[in-house]
């Protein structure tokens, strides 16, 4: 942690659920550990709805022959993408650990929304047509997270294994499951 601002309410408490423990953490004798998961995406996610990650959302638009709709300029916003795989090794190393702090769990690395249609398609051999629309969001959301887990692997022994092509390659099964159950 170090010199945040964020940008919207649901960012604030974030932080000040972090300041608040770290506060804890230096008065009181006890262990806590936090855990700042960075866009996750994986198994199990579908009944968020609408609110289920952007691989899923993409899967979906492609699976049901629509061009992947992304905004203008996709390949400018990064997001530090996160499969769930790691995040349970997170969880795992973190409900084993005697390290008090809060600790970012993510990939390390920053990708582009129209990295996700990409790899997407490439797995569904698929050639869509990306439909670009206007970004509602410019000046009110946060167009590059990238988490630094650095800490997160000094103190837990955390060391993501997937790539987003990894973790894409191993969730598209479930995917094409969800949209043949659920979806379709």
């Amino acid at each position: 942690m170090g010199n945040e601002s964020p940008q919207n309410v649901y960012g604030f408490s974030k932080l000040s659920m972090d300041n608040l423990s770290t506060e804890y953490i230096k008065e009181c004798d006890i262990t806590i550990i936090g855990l700042r998961y960075f866009n996750v995406y994986g198994n199990r996610e579908y009944f968020k709805n609408t609110t289920a990650s952007m691989v899923l959302q993409f899967g979906h638009q492609i699976l049901a022959g629509k061009n992947p709709r992304l905004f203008e300029d996709s390949d400018k916003i990064l997001r530090d993408f996160t499969y769930i795989e790691d995040v349970i090794q997170a969880n795992v190393k973190a409900m084993n650990s005697k390290n008090s702090g809060v600790y970012n769990v993510g990939s390390g690395k920053a990708r582009s929304f129209q990295d996700i249609v990409d790899i997407l398609q490439k797995e569904f051999n698929t050639n869509f047509e990306c439909e670009y629309i206007p970004n509602p969001f410019i000046g009110s959301y946060q167009f590059h997270t990238e988490a630094d887990i650095s800490l997160t692997k000094e103190a837990l022994g955390y060391n993501p294994n997937f790539e987003m092509e990894d973790g894409i390659r191993d969730y598209i099964k479930d995917i094409e499951r969800i949209y043949q159950e659920e979806v379709k």
